[in-house]
């Protein structure tokens, strides 16, 4: 899979305008998602257009070019529901800067979409097998024709997407990114900040046990992956988007990095 670009070439009368413009757009998602060029698939705003770019509507994030295709990002995820072909992107990019300026990490829950706010929490549906995962976006892309979302490695696996590269899904939106202009942050549910997953339920027993010790509402919830038997332990329970968002941070510092909002 190759990373996306500005675009360069193209016709004289336009080419080393449209290339410059792209280029100064695309500096702010240096190492953006996996593709290429594709046109803008969800809904964006009904806009005209001013020198080859949308022309930028009150209110929405600026739009981006990659490959000569310009992109509209959407400022508000809620109600979002969207079907189409997830991929997903690992060692290639492991390590390298998102989007959103975060580090990719090929084992976290994250993943890319073209006009989705960063910051968004998706529920991704197997449409094939019926396995749904939950993912923040962090990232832009995939720029492949049809394809809608690109999963990180961990993802895709529980998924049942790595194998055959893609698969059909539906993308839902759950929550807004912290700091939304959203007053209602979190779309559906209550949610938790999941700590760990281990195969052996007598470990995560183990975490469980000691996570009790400083933490309330520590717990273990299993489920099926893969054939296999996972035993998550998550701890929490919160109300706000926000109030999770502390936690999560509280224990990444105190020694758990790869803590996750999830919904329950």
């Amino acid at each position: 899979m190759e990373r996306a670009g500005a675009q360069r070439g193209g016709r004289a009368w336009k080419g080393r305008a449209l290339a410059a413009l792209c280029l100064a757009v695309l500096a702010a998602f240096a190492q953006g998602c996996a593709g290429t060029g594709t046109t803008l698939e969800g809904p964006y705003p009904e806009e005209g257009t001013r020198g080859g770019a949308p022309s930028r509507m009150k209110g929405y994030p600026k739009p981006y070019c990659v490959n000569g295709e310009w992109y509209q990002p959407i400022p508000d995820a809620r109600g979002f529901r969207q079907r189409g072909l997830a991929s997903w992107y690992g060692k290639d990019f492991h390590g390298k800067k998102t989007s959103n300026g975060e580090i990719y990490n090929m084992y976290a829950r994250t993943a890319a979409h073209k006009t989705l706010p960063l910051g968004t929490l998706v529920s991704v549906r197997n449409l094939e097998n019926g396995k749904s995962v939950e993912a923040r976006v962090n990232d832009r892309g995939p720029f492949v024709r049809g394809r809608i979302i690109d999963l990180s490695y961990t993802l895709a696996g529980e998924l049942g997407v790595v194998g055959p590269g893609t698969a059909p899904v539906e993308v839902v939106a759950l929550a807004a990114p912290v700091g939304s202009h959203d007053p209602n942050v979190y779309y559906t549910g209550n949610f938790t900040i999941q700590v760990g997953a281990f195969r052996q339920r007598d470990n995560a027993e183990r975490l469980r046990d000691k996570l009790g010790e400083r933490y309330r509402n520590a717990h273990v919830v299993s489920a099926e992956v893969g054939g296999e038997m996972y035993y998550r332990v998550r701890v929490g329970k919160c109300s706000s988007l926000a109030e999770a968002a502390r936690h999560e941070k509280a224990l990444g510092g105190a020694g758990y990095p790869e803590a996750f909002i999830v919904a329950e």
